[in-house]
């Protein structure tokens, strides 16, 4: 029986006029030495963050997970919903005893932040704690029934049966949302609720060399008369300009562990289908917003391309080690898909890759033509809906060769169960 997982790369070329995307410390673009050479730099965070947030266009609030260090508010929220005749001190205990019951987190009072704050804020953990929507409504629900009324006391008894403790940590076990099943979540106090992400996202780099520049700027008084001269403020901003390579792998399989199979029988892979899909529209099309009002730099990918494979992910990062000079007119894309075409069919080839994964294709322009060979040619809507069948039919076929593969085994005569292979990465 051959095994094989489902492994999505996304490798992007996308340009980017004069704007300051990502900054460091001193608010200048950021950036890293690579071949050699300082280039434009992304950070995953960011693009992670961009992604998350285009999530909000793309899938239901109760597909989505709420990433804050005031979990006790969000859940008491909640609580208060269910039974509104609590008060919202007396929600907020019981959200508190919750939390820390369900997570193992510690959570406490924060100072007021201001003398004129009537009331004390809620308390809140150490941390910023990732939980899903599903599960603050599950939890709200066991904490109204736990806890009648607002009693904290028989909140606490209730807690004290084992069985009703345990099920309060299944609940932040389960029913993750799709940005925690992606992106994973750590738990310092319970590592055991930890979730291990099964998106990889590299940060963006690009292909060639360049040159932070600053640009002064001048803000007019509108109620200055004629005879004051000069601005009212006066401030200089860094920036740059690039044409980024962008990289993220998606584990497929890990992410249907971490979703689990949802609750329609007859489409148990549909929660793993709208996740990859939302993934791969929302990191194709999103932009981290630092100074984008400022530069307003609002680009779309040149060219995307979409492998997927059944071992191992594979970036296309070395294509550019050595930096894309520019062109006779000036421009970097044509130059750096010329390279990618040249470099992907080699590195393929030379490790055995080239005879298995599917790929596609979405370009923009003629300066991108030699990208066509690398795959189908799409657009975004084709590349969504061909991805999405395309996991499904593995994820299904994955599922049959496993059920096969325990009958054999049952029989004593499966000698190479759990041995992965495949002519994909």
């Amino acid at each position: 029986m051959t095994l094989t997982r489902t492994i999505l790369d996304i490798h992007i070329l996308q340009t980017v006029p004069p704007s300051n995307l990502n900054r460091d410390d001193t608010g200048a673009p950021k950036s890293a030495t690579y071949g050699g050479v300082r280039r434009s730099r992304v950070s995953s965070q960011a693009w992670k963050r961009a992604t998350r947030k285009a999530f909000a266009g793309l899938l239901d609030a109760s597909e989505l997970g709420i990433r804050t260090k005031k979990v006790v508010e969000v859940l008491a929220e909640r609580i208060v919903d269910l039974d509104q005749s609590m008060t919202r001190a007396a929600a907020q205990s019981l959200a508190a005893e919750t939390i820390t019951t369900a997570t193992g987190s510690k959570v406490a009072v924060p100072g007021r932040k201001s003398k004129q704050d009537v009331e004390d804020p809620a308390a809140e953990s150490t941390y910023l704690m990732f939980l899903s929507g599903r599960q603050y409504d599950a939890l709200a629900a066991m904490t109204v029934e736990g806890g009648k009324g607002g009693d904290l006391k028989a909140l606490k008894d209730y807690f004290k049966d084992r069985e009703n403790k345990a099920r309060a940590k299944q609940f932040v076990l389960t029913e993750h949302s799709v940005d925690i099943a992606l992106f994973g979540r750590m738990v310092a106090d319970s590592t055991d609720l930890n979730v291990d992400a099964a998106a990889q996202v590299a940060h963006a780099l690009s292909v060639h060399a360049v040159e932070v520049e600053s640009d002064y700027y001048t803000a007019v008084d509108d109620e200055n008369t004629d005879a004051e001269t000069g601005a009212g403020m006066i401030g200089t901003v860094d920036f740059n300009s690039s044409t980024l390579y962008r990289y993220a792998a998606l584990d497929v399989n890990r992410l249907q562990e971490n979703l689990g199979t949802g609750h329609d029988d007859a489409r148990p892979v549909e929660p793993t289908r709208r996740a990859v899909t939302a993934f791969l529209e929302g990191f194709v099309t999103s932009l981290p917003t630092g100074k984008i009002n400022a530069f307003g730099n609002q680009t779309l990918p040149a060219a995307v391309i979409v492998k997927m494979r059944s071992r191992r992910p594979v970036s296309y990062v070395a294509a550019f080690e050595e930096p894309v000079r520019a062109g006779e007119g000036g421009g970097f894309l044509r130059k750096s898909c010329e390279k990618l075409a040249t470099f992907v069919p080699d590195l393929e080839k030379s490790f055995g890759l080239d005879d298995g994964p599917e790929a596609w294709v979405l370009r923009v322009g003629e300066e991108t033509e030699r990208l066509a060979s690398l795959g189908k040619s799409v657009s975004l809507s084709e590349l969504l809906a061909s991805v999405g069948e395309a996991v499904v039919a593995r994820l299904t076929s994955e599922d049959a060769d496993a059920g096969r593969g325990a009958g054999t085994r049952a029989g004593g005569t499966d000698s190479g169960a759990g041995v992965a292979s495949g002519s994909g990465a």
